[in-house]
């Protein structure tokens, strides 16, 4: 599950007024036309499969998962271990007055995906003007809860054109759009947030979610550059296959 509160609000903030300070126009002209190049995700049926004999319950704990999360020795030079703000659990950052979005906030705000038997994350910082990144992964018991997790989500954010990011005293319009999703694991499925309005007007989420047999690998990038979301992706992916060995 992507995990937006997870991410240190102080460095959010200090991440706005950058861009305030660098005027929104050319942030605008350079989201436009990241826009028109992103090729069309490909569409998907509109339920999993879910047919067949159904998996037996893996059982993982939280610690096995910690062992198959992306270390600060994966991680290019730079990059700096962001310690958990127990705080920043209780923050719902996100909401919205349509019902059509009712899903997609719940989604964006929890600290773990909906039904997940164990749960770990682990974020990382590139200076105070990012990249941050944030790499997850929930243990959903089989392959067919990833399945139904996967379409929930991707359901919610075609359903929902915008939502409302409130931190502090200050709010923003998120703009949400579906992306083409780097293709590692089963499923894969990414989206973007964009502020529009209000004084964090450019500021900019990407994550991507996929299937690695049982659990759900998710990263989460807060200005991130070209390219990063399926470096992050192809790596956080490529650990937990190699860790998370079948019915382990």
């Amino acid at each position: 599950m992507t995990r937006f509160v997870s991410f240190p609000l102080a460095l959010v903030t200090a991440l706005s007024l950058s861009l305030t300070a660098c005027g929104g126009d050319d942030k605008d002209a350079a989201q436009s036309n990241q826009a028109a190049s992103t090729p069309t995700p490909t569409v998907t049926p509109e339920t999993p499969d879910v047919t067949g004999t159904p998996a037996a319950t893996v059982k993982r704990t939280s610690a096995e998962l910690a062992k198959a999360l992306l270390e600060i020795a994966d991680l290019p030079a730079g990059y700096q271990l962001e310690k958990d703000d127990p705080a920043g659990d209780a923050e719902k950052p996100f909401s919205s007055a349509s019902s059509k979005c009712k899903t997609l906030v719940r989604f964006l705000n929890a600290t773990e995906a909906p039904g997940a038997k164990a749960t770990t994350h682990r974020s990382f910082s590139a200076g105070q003007e990012g990249t941050f990144l944030d790499f997850g992964i929930d243990a959903m018991g089989n392959k067919g809860e990833v399945a139904y997790l996967q379409h929930a989500y991707k359901k919610a954010v075609t359903s929902c054109p915008k939502v409302t990011m409130k931190i502090g005293e200050g709010s923003s319009t998120m703009e949400v759009e579906e992306i083409s999703a780097p293709q590692f694991g089963t499923d894969p499925f990414a989206f973007r947030l964009t502020a529009t309005s209000g004084s964090r007007r450019g500021l900019e989420f990407t994550a991507a979610t996929t299937g690695v047999e049982d659990v759900v690998v998710s990263v989460t990038l807060l200005a991130g550059q070209e390219g990063e979301l399926e470096g992050a992706t192809e790596a956080a992916v490529s650990k937990a296959q190699q860790v998370l060995k079948k019915g382990a």
